[in-house]
């Protein structure tokens, strides 16, 4: 594992908490004159004190801060020794954001650090007119220098006594405030550097990663946070209503309003249409680009890097504070760790990109479900699981390999995340998205869900709300049948993915449905909150029927146009692309009518997380799946601006207000699963089912063996936007493993053992021989021959 660089202590903020919100726009300094704390103006035999020129010093100030402290109705400026900043030479400074300011420090008039040059020459209190008397007049000469000499020790002893108990405490007090600067070597006789700025609120300038800048735009109350030298400060707020990242989030209580981004960093075609059809447009004759496998078999690896370049940016997230929500989830698939060879998909690429992710999100205050999308064989055949065709996790004869791989991707990104740098941010963690439950088993499901659950809390470690919430999905087995899952279990979630869309379809019209989400789900996730404990809904989304470009797949069909035919036959009920897709001639009633059907799903939901933030367009220049772009409900108005709006919308007089148990929330009692629920739960599964419902012995099935070196993930690489000034400090970005304890290899192959392609099918039959050399036979034999109790996780140390 990559040693750790030197830690460092962020530097402090000149601010208070009524302070400017730039250092720019510092009052210009009092003047020299009216302060109780003045040097006379002659010595006690009458002749005047002067400076190095014989210029009389008259009442000029020897500490202008204490007079600011005496008289409260004073012009408050930040001095340089409260603030630490260095300004340029010039009378006037200038921002790429601001005007130009008056800058009291550049006229080579009063400063009051001692020693702070005039010019070329110090400021002192010396008076050489005086040395020139006779001789005769010595004993005065020396009453003079003692008296000068009494005066400069007790302006020293104000001056350090004020700095250090008033000055200093200030400069270091608080980290919301307003500016910070990029170095403190100020020498006095040239200022170098200019101002970072660090944050702001509704109305201020943000220089954005790649050097552009753009307006910070948030109405409710929100700031944003970045400080190079102090890259992991979670001095960020998505809203005034919603917790600090440097505060906590109580689950249960708080609410979750969070927004997907979906199609990013797991590609679907439906939410980017024109990326498919580019690639598809220079595709091989016989290749049909239908998933992010069949996307690069068609040579669009560029292509997809320039996507991930430019379809999610950072003023996205500043866009997503904006519009009142507060988390996001992303989509995350297993090729941002690894890929072995023949596996098809872009290795590690994304994971660069989950690391802006993390960055932006902390920037502006948003926390983080991290969903791992998309497993090695596919946990649902479907598209968004990087592959279409058949399911080979918990499933079919690599059903264990592919859920022992998929583990340890689970147990990797806990290190990852668990981390002290990236703990607050990514506060939950989805091991697996929709997962076939129905036919897997529940019963296997819920083995592989220990497992996991217990690898992410070997790696952040028990109770006291160490690491993330662990996501499960229901398997699309409905919240009735997880009633009771993993009593006392240390923070665990139950994803569920509410759509009406692909239901039976409906020509009714949206002014009909609107209530609809109140009636179908909110009393289940109203009693699921009391029955089983913390519920989300990870997705859904405004559609009511399932028409939308690539909705249900490339070439597939619609239901509602009785096209679709891969569950069975429907009529045909109307045409999409006049009844439901043509939202550039919604009127206003109908857009009201998808506001309120909005509405009734957040109220209905508690927690949620609308499907999806942004559809990019076609290559026909529009969105062709409205109902799942939030970003395009705001613009044309049929989604709400402010999601507190949907309060109360199903008129739910008792909705669930927390709190939660205390173990559900890491409390007392957290970890302690009862000894026969983890008994009856034992890893690995005696037997999985395959195609048809035939089942198969674990032990004839291919596995792998603990006998790899545990990988790590890297941490970002912490640079300054173009133009903006460095980072004076080194950065600990973490070494990838939260918990150094947590030793165990990473499955490999068996030598002498057959394996088949993760993608294989679930109806193909398991190599025979199983393993050829005898003594790996016998011990992927008593390995997997019984069950056996997974350890109960190590609390981190």
């Amino acid at each position: 594992m990559a040693s750790r660089a030197n830690d460092y202590s962020p530097l402090p903020l000149a601010h208070e908490d009524n302070a400017p919100t730039s250092l720019y726009n510092a009052p210009r300094s009092q003047g020299p004159s009216g302060s109780s704390f003045s040097i006379p103006a002659v010595d006690r035999d009458g002749a005047p004190y002067t400076d190095e020129i014989g210029i009389p010093l008259g009442a000029q100030p020897r500490f202008l801060g204490q007079a600011l402290y005496d008289d409260a109705n004073a012009d408050v400026r930040t001095s340089i020794a409260t603030s630490h900043n260095m300004y340029p030479s010039s009378g006037r400074v200038s921002a790429s954001t601001e005007d130009s300011i008056y800058n009291p420090y550049a006229d080579g008039s009063y400063h009051d650090e001692p020693g702070f040059f005039v010019g070329e020459q110090p400021m002192r209190r010396s008076n050489k007119r005086r040395s020139a008397y006779a001789s005769s007049k010595s004993r005065r000469k020396k009453r003079i220098f003692l008296g000068v000499g009494a005066l400069i020790l007790v302006l020293v002893v104000i001056g350090i006594v004020l700095y250090f108990t008033v000055f200093k405490k200030k400069s270091t007090s608080g980290n919301s405030g307003s500016s910070n600067t990029s170095s403190s070597n100020n020498t006095g006789s040239s200022p170098q550097s200019k101002v970072a700025i660090v944050t702001g609120g509704d109305g201020s300038t943000v220089t954005a990663e790649d050097g552009t800048t753009f307006t910070y735009t948030n109405p409710y109350g929100g700031n944003w946070y970045w400080d190079i030298n102090d890259p992991f400060n979670n001095g960020a707020r998505a809203q005034s209503w919603s917790p600090g990242l440097n505060e906590t989030f109580n689950f249960g209580v708080d609410k979750i309003r969070g927004v997907n981004i979906g199609g990013w960093l797991v590609t679907e075609p439906f939410i980017v249409p024109g990326l498919y059809q580019t690639v598809q447009a220079s595709a091989p004759s016989d290749i049909q680009v239908v998933d992010e496998h069949t996307l690069l078999q068609a040579g669009g690896q560029s292509a997809l890097e320039d996507h991930y370049k430019t379809f999610i940016t950072e003023q996205d997230f500043m866009q997503i504070a904006a519009a009142g929500l507060n988390f996001v989830r992303i989509p995350l698939g297993y090729w941002a760790i690894e890929v072995l060879d023949g596996e098809g998909f872009l290795p590690k690429t994304s994971w660069t990109y989950f690391l802006k992710a993390i960055q932006w999100a902390r920037k502006y205050g948003l926390r983080i479900n991290l969903d791992l999308h998309a497993l090695p064989g596919s946990q649902n055949g479907w598209n968004h699981s990087g592959r279409l065709g058949s399911y080979n996790v918990l499933f079919g004869p690599m059903g264990i390999a592919n859920a022992q791989r998929s583990l340890d991707y689970v147990r990797i990104l806990a290190e990852f995340i668990s981390q002290p740098e990236y703990k607050d941010i990514v506060v939950m963690f989805g091991i697996t998205n929709e997962p076939q439950g129905t036919a897997i088993t529940q019963n296997v499901l819920a083995r592989y869900y220990l497992q996991a659950y217990n690898n992410v809390r070997l790696a952040s470690g028990i109770g006291q709300g160490n690491g993330p919430f662990v996501s499960l999905h229901d398997g699309f087995l409905g919240t009735a049948q997880w009633k009771g899952f993993l009593p006392n279990s240390d923070r665990v979630s139950l994803d569920m993915h509410p759509y009406l869309c692909f239901q039976g379809q409906s020509a009714d019209p949206i002014t009909q449905r609107k209530d609809q989400p109140c009636d179908a789900w909110g009393a289940e996730f109203n009693n699921t909150m009391t029955s089983f404990g913390f519920v989300v809904a990870g997705e859904f989304s405004n559609a009511v029927v399932d028409c939308g470009l690539y909705v249900n797949g490339v070439g597939l069909g619609t239901r509602f146009e009785g096209t679709y035919h891969l569950d069975g036959d429907h009529p045909n009920l109307g045409d999409c692309a006049t009844d439901w897709l043509d939202w550039e001639h919604w009127n206003d009633t109908t857009k009201a009518a998808y506001k309120t059907f909005a509405k009734s799903s957040m109220d209905a939901l508690q927690n949620w997380f609308f499907w999806t933030w942004k559809i990019g367009n076609s290559t026909a220049g529009r969105v062709e799946a409205p109902h799942w772009s939030y970003q395009l409900g705001l613009q044309e108005g049929w989604m709400p601006t402010d999601p507190r709006e949907a309060v109360g919308q199903c008129g739910n007089k008792s909705p669930f207000n927390g709190p939660l148990s205390a173990w559900q929330t890491g409390g007392a009692g957290a970890g302690a699963i009862p000894t026969d629920v983890s008994n009856a739960l034992a890893w690995p599964p005696p037997s999985i089912v395959f195609a048809g419902g035939v089942t198969s012995p674990a032990n004839a099935l291919p596995t792998y063996a603990p006998a790899g070196s545990p990988m790590t993930l890297p941490g970002p690489a912490i640079t300054p936007a173009s133009g903006e000034p460095s980072a004076t400090k080194s950065v600990d970005v973490g070494s990838g493993w939260a918990n150094v304890h947590d030793t165990a290899g990473m499955m490999q192959p068996l030598q002498g053992c057959s394996y088949l392609d993760p993608w294989i099918g679930s109806s193909v039959s398991p190599p025979s021989p199983l393993c050829t050399n005898p003594a790996a036979a016998r011990a992927a034999a008593m390995a997997e021959s019984a069950p056996v109790v997974t350890e109960r996780p190590l609390a981190r140390r």
